[in-house]
């Protein structure tokens, strides 16, 4: 339907409400008097009299007071608020005949009393005192009604504003829910086993019935509404409901975010955007400051249409935030925004999901630095905060997986996604290998330095089993990263060993050689990390040293191994060459009490052989 069609229909409807109109008028005037006053309103031209008309309406006594000496027989009443059909109750009303007032039409009638100064001051009982006690006893006792009078109050603004009509509405909507849900919050009180009081768990509380009523309203008035209950105290579970019943009512009623038949006007489909726009950012605004009270599935659908409609910056950053407060409950499917913009080169908004992940590190600091460590002791080795970071950390894994066959995502945003988060929250890399090796497979044209910076975000010590004995073999990987590959598969199976033994002295090893891989080390927070490291880091200095102490006997050992063989007899040499080697053996106990097992010097002069060696490769 185009414009000229859509003016067309409402003046066909102007003119049919006009017929209907007169044909109620002819009904109830006076035939036997003739009239001596035509009113027109909204194009509607009602035959009246003057005196019923001026012993109510002050305005209308004045304009015909005005024109005494010309004798007025027409008077047009431009902007009257409710049209025709408020000045016919009006007429009606002064005519003596009898209507009903309803929530329907006490707005109009407030508003029309007013325009026409129907007050006591010119009549007793006039219209406008009549409507404000029907308004005052009847309307502010029913929240329904409360609602039909403020939907009527849509096309009466301002003057239902300044009337306050619609103030009184509003705070007599929030007191009705407040109280409701007070009283409902008692009547779910009990006594527990124990005697003490306390509030029964409910899926669904009965108290928020009037989520589906309020949700009616023009967005204006709604968010009105919502502002007052949110003083009044109503809880925010009850806001984040009623907001996600409104956003889900008004954005999928119309969408016209696509218009697939491509015949709606341009116009139409603009101001169409421009109202789901107002819809998203004023439902943003409206968001309780409490942490989960809105569903974060909605908050998600919620950014995506905020992206979709270009909303303002603070809407969607407020969103963002929000989201990358509770991330740790998302979803792979929450995370795949798809990117809405045509000049976009990805299939996913990347740059957004790197913000959010952003907020989330940010925020999990700022609470680290605010709790007490104390709160948290207890028998479970990590804390809130730290098994959050080990859930989004799968989950940005599984999403990097999930973009990496884009043949047009850049490396760099690759990369940023991966390295959003702290070292300390991936204990195992499996599943960043996995992602990183899509991304090599579907991006074969990368240069050797990028897939070594690529390659650098993987810590091969954390790889199991299976994802290390497939890293063995890829040759998709640089060279570098498949000798750190074996020689980590190489510790593991020589720690594997020496574990079979059941000696006492290698315990000391595996359990350095567990931090050493990070795979300890992982699970703690990065403070008492960074102080097992040094720790460590003594630690292998004191068996440095005296690796050192021991290669010097074995020198002198040697030497004097030489000169014994020289001078000494066959028989002779022998006896001495048991006695050297039972001092040289490399497997017998240290003497020494806080002295390690050779193997595990053996372990770490090799691992740090290979360290130079990929070092200098590089």
């Amino acid at each position: 339907m185009d414009r000229s069609d859509m003016l067309q229909l409402q003046l066909q409807q102007q003119l049919s409400l006009a017929k209907s109109v007169r044909h109620r008028c002819n009904e109830w005037i006076f035939r036997d008097v003739p009239s001596d006053i035509t009113i027109e309103v909204a194009g509607v031209t009602f035959s009246l009299h003057k005196f019923p008309l001026v012993s109510r309406s002050g305005r209308i006594r004045r304009l015909v007071a005005e024109h005494r000496d010309s004798d007025i027989s027409k008077v047009e009443l431009l902007n009257l608020p409710g049209g025709a059909e408020s000045f016919e109750l009006a007429a009606k009303f002064c005519y003596g005949i009898n209507f009903e007032i309803t929530a329907g039409n006490v707005a109009q009638l407030c508003c029309a009393s007013d325009y026409l100064e129907m007050s006591e001051e010119f009549s007793k009982d006039n219209l406008g005192s009549r409507a404000e006690e029907y308004l005052e006893r009847i309307v502010s006792k029913n929240l329904e009604m409360c609602v039909e009078v403020l939907q009527q109050c849509e096309n009466l603004l301002p003057l239902a504003d300044e009337l306050k009509v619609v103030s009184r509405c509003i705070d007599a909507i929030a007191s009705k829910a407040c109280t409701e849900q007070i009283a409902s919050s008692f009547s779910r009180l009990e006594y527990s086993s124990s005697g003490r009081l306390h509030m029964s768990k409910q899926a669904t509380c009965d108290s928020d019935w009037w989520i589906e009523d309020i949700s009616v309203l023009r967005i204006d008035l709604y968010e009105r509404v919502i502002t007052a209950m949110k003083c009044r105290g109503v809880r925010p579970e009850s806001i984040g409901a009623s907001l996600v019943n409104y956003a889900q009512r008004e954005l999928t009623k119309k969408s016209s975010l696509w218009n697939p038949s491509g015949q709606t006007k341009v116009d139409f489909v603009t101001s169409s955007y421009g109202q789901e726009k107002l819809v998203v950012e004023t439902i943003v605004s409206l968001f309780p400051v409490e942490k989960l009270a809105i569903p974060i599935s909605f908050l998600f659908g919620l950014l995506r249409s905020a992206v979709m409609l270009d909303c303002s910056v603070a809407c969607r950053l407020d969103l963002e935030r929000r989201i990358g407060s509770q991330l740790d409950i998302a979803t792979l499917d929450d995370l795949l925004i798809p990117s809405f913009k045509h000049s976009a080169d990805t299939l996913f908004d990347v740059d957004t999901v790197h913000r959010i992940l952003v907020n989330f590190s940010q925020q999990d600091d700022s609470e680290d630095n605010m709790e007490d460590a104390s709160v948290f002791e207890s028998d479970s080795p990590r804390s809130p905060s730290q098994s959050a970071l080990f859930k989004v950390s799968k989950l940005v894994d599984n999403y990097l997986a999930e973009i990496a066959p884009d043949a047009n995502l850049k490396l760099s945003k690759f990369m940023v996604i991966a390295d959003s988060l702290p070292s300390h929250a991936r204990t195992v890399h499996d599943g960043l290998y996995r992602a990183i090796d899509i991304y090599l497979k579907a991006h074969q044209g990368l240069s050797d330095l990028d897939k070594k910076k690529l390659c650098k975000l993987i810590d091969f010590q954390k790889l199991s089993q299976e994802a290390g004995a497939h890293a063995a073999q890829n040759e998709r990987l640089p060279l570098q990263c498949m000798v750190q590959v074996l020689y980590f598969e190489q510790l593991r199976l020589r720690n594997a060993l020496s574990n079979s033994c059941g000696d006492e002295d290698y315990k000391p090893s595996h359990q350095s050689w567990r931090i050493s891989s990070g795979a300890l080390s992982a699970a703690m927070s990065p403070r008492d990390n960074y102080a097992s490291l040094r720790r460590e880091n003594r630690e292998l200095k004191l068996e440095l040293a005296r690796l050192r102490m021991r290669l010097n006997d074995l020198e002198k050992e040697h030497v004097c191994m030489r000169r014994d063989m020289q001078k000494s007899s066959s028989r002779k040499f022998m006896n001495s060459f048991s006695r050297k080697f039972g001092k040289m053996s490399f497997f017998g106990n240290s003497s020494s009490k806080g002295s390690s097992s050779p193997s595990k010097h053996s372990l770490r002069t090799d691992s740090k052989v290979i360290e130079r060696t990929c070092t200098s490769a590089e």
